[in-house]
């Protein structure tokens, strides 16, 4: 089992930057991809940037490209995402989500395959 708990959303003015959080505990079952996911009120889940856990390979959706930037922490029990130029439409609860012996792409086209998921984390875009 896996336990994947976010941190860092909060209230932010158009333009502005966050930082989320995502700290993993539990047997990770190497290899594995990671990434994170967001649902905006009232639409469907959507992958934004995953990253496996054997090789740091990394996807990013083409329309988060330059904006959102998925990381690692040293330890490999953390991993960020970086927000930057935040837009009102970026408002959603952000999740981190596990698929076990998942790469990159598929676990981002796919959420619903994702094996272990996180509670989320609310970003509000307001001005």
């Amino acid at each position: 089992q896996l336990q994947l708990v976010e941190s860092g959303g909060g209230v932010v003015h158009p333009g502005g930057s966050l930082r989320l959080s995502c700290a993993v505990s539990g047997d990770t079952l190497d290899p594995y991809a990671i990434g994170w996911f967001r649902q905006p009120p009232g639409k469907e889940y959507e992958g934004i940037s995953c990253m496996s856990s054997s090789d740091g390979s990394i996807y990013t959706k083409e329309s988060m490209e330059g904006r959102f930037a998925i990381s690692s922490g040293n330890a490999k029990n953390t991993v960020y995402l970086q927000m930057n130029n935040l837009k009102l439409e970026d408002t959603a609860t952000y999740y981190c989500a596990v698929r076990i012996k998942g790469t990159p792409v598929g676990a981002c086209h796919s959420p619903f395959g994702m094996d272990f998921w996180g509670k989320g984390t609310l970003v509000t875009v307001s001005s």
